[in-house]
């Protein structure tokens, strides 16, 4: 699913008027119309609702969804008109004569002076002011309202973005000054600034409503950003054919482990065979032999010539895929071995944790890294390496920098873990839960994707479908078990049932399809 800018999402919303023979106020009445049924679904007729509409065509989506749910038989609302400059969009002007034709309504149009209604948390509040093609933060009234409809604990209802918010980036604005929406309904397709950790108690819950966009020209439209659904991942999975062996499937060299960190080479192991891989051999301390052998009897395990940590990162044999860092720590030894994997390795490679944490060390490694490898840092780790960021927003900037200067794959891990191409393409994905937040998913991660790689997937495509299938073999788990009570082993042996519910178009989690 594409997310456009505003620019585009203009150019799109002309584009569906001309193809389908309708005007703009056509496809105002749908949004208005989706918007409506959404929020009968939540509140009763008695609901007391206060809206307010601003001069453009965000508040001509706000006078339409107040009609429309005056004729259906909600009457205790109060409708604010904000027309300062004396000046309505084309738009906004015909939905104002429609509603203004009602007998009866509480309608206000503010010229001048504005006295605020009054508001409690028992009110709903339909916010129609501005919508993301605002092009300056809040001022002056409009400014006070916002932070006057957030003192007042009313329920926010926002329509297209909450007011004062920019569809994309917001890294001058703040957040007293922005209306703090608890539903934000948006129409056909996200916005960017959905996607971002600091935006998301200004947003709420969010709602995509299809209102019927031309899908002609979405396929058209170029877009830098994309959010990943099972209709992206599908296409690309490889059934199995009858006569094919382990080694059809790759074999995978996983450097992980030390002592009194060998779990997160279980879990990694674990979740290379879970996902696909015809052969698994991790690498690590000799101290780590039993648990591995006992753990994952169905990975090899190749010990290393130290007890405790790895001191040697040759690989020894043939492998389609090599990762390195869950768990292996960061003493100097390891680091070195490291260096010299970075340095002789002909082949893409796929480093998380102990490994980006040797990297932070010895910053020159960087520049070593073959090209196109996958590195998959959580938010410490990506801060660790290419200094300290402020917010999420500022991190993806970065992250879009550093994969093009370095020519790896960054997949950035979070809500909507993110990956990032050297191409300046980027990839929110739409699975996983809050569960997964616990030790040891990263490590599962890691298999997932080096499982992808060494069945032959290039290293962009085997980081998308990874990250996806990860996040979907966490809803699975914790649709079974809860958020509370899921471990990173839960989400390892969910991989093969979620690649197989992808495969099969499964309903299981039902809205990610």
């Amino acid at each position: 699913m594409k997310i456009f800018t505003a620019d585009a999402l203009r150019e799109l919303d002309k584009a569906t008027c001309e193809s389908q023979n309708i005007d703009s106020l056509e496809l105002m009445e749908r949004a208005a119309n989706a918007a409506c049924y959404e929020i009968i679904s939540r509140f009763l007729p008695g609901q007391r609702i206060v809206v307010v509409a601003g001069p453009g065509n965000n508040g001509g989506d706000a006078l339409a969804v107040a009609r429309l749910l005056i004729e259906r038989g909600y009457r205790n609302i109060e409708i604010f008109l904000f027309n300062i400059k004396g000046k309505l969009s084309h738009d906004c002007n015909e939905e104002q004569k429609k509603l203004i034709t009602i007998e009866g309504i509480d309608f206000t149009e503010v010229t001048t002076e504005f006295n605020p209604p009054y508001l409690s948390e028992n009110d709903v509040v339909i916010d129609g002011l501005f919508g993301s093609g605002l092009k300056s933060p809040l001022q002056g009234g409009f400014m006070m309202l916002a932070r006057y409809i957030n003192e007042s604990g009313a329920y926010v209802i926002s329509l297209d973005v909450p007011s004062g918010l920019f569809g994309e980036f917001n890294d001058n604005i703040l957040h007293r000054d922005v209306i703090h929406a608890n539903l934000t309904l948006t129409f056909q397709l996200p916005r960017l600034s959905f996607f971002f950790e600091e935006n998301a108690d200004l947003i709420g819950e969010w709602k995509l409503l299809d209102i019927d966009l031309d899908q002609d020209k979405i396929k058209e439209l170029q877009s830098q950003y994309v959010l990943v659904d099972a209709r992206n991942i599908r296409p690309f999975l490889r059934p199995r054919r009858p006569f094919t062996g382990k080694r059809d499937y790759g074999s995978a060299l996983i450097f992980a482990g030390s002592a009194g960190m060998m779990g997160a080479a279980v879990m990694c192991a674990r979740a290379v065979m879970r996902a696909g891989a015809g052969l698994a051999t991790v690498h690590s301390a000799r101290i780590g032999m039993q648990i591995l052998q006992t753990a994952s009897p169905e990975t090899m395990f190749e010990p290393d010539r130290n007890e405790h940590f790895i001191t040697d990162m040759t690989p020894h044999h043939t492998h389609q895929a090599v990762a390195a860092g869950p768990g292996i720590g960061t003493h100097e030894s390891t680091i070195n071995a490291l260096e010299s994997l970075l340095k002789t390795c002909q082949t893409p490679l796929l480093l998380d944790a102990d490994a980006l944490n040797c990297i932070s060390r010895r910053p020159a490694l960087l520049s070593m890294i073959p090209n196109n490898s996958i590195i998959t840092p959580h938010i410490g780790e990506f801060d660790r390496l290419f200094g300290e960021h402020r917010t999420s927003e500022e991190r993806l900037r970065k992250a879009i920098e550093m994969s093009k200067y370095y020519g790896i794959i960054i997949v950035l891990k979070g809500h909507y873990t993110t990956v990032v191409r050297p191409t300046g393409k980027v990839y929110f994905n739409s699975t996983g839960n809050p569960g997964m937040a616990t030790a040891g998913a990263g490590d599962v991660l890691t298999g997932v994707i080096t499982a992808f790689m060494a069945q032959g997937y290039k290293p962009e495509l085997a980081a998308l479908i990874g990250v996806y299938v990860h996040g979907l073999a966490g809803d699975i788990a914790e649709q079974e078990l809860g958020e509370i009570g899921m471990t990173a082993s839960d989400i390892a042996d969910n991989v093969g049932k979620a690649v197989k519910l992808i495969i099969s178009r499964g309903q299981l989690p039902r809205s990610l399809f």
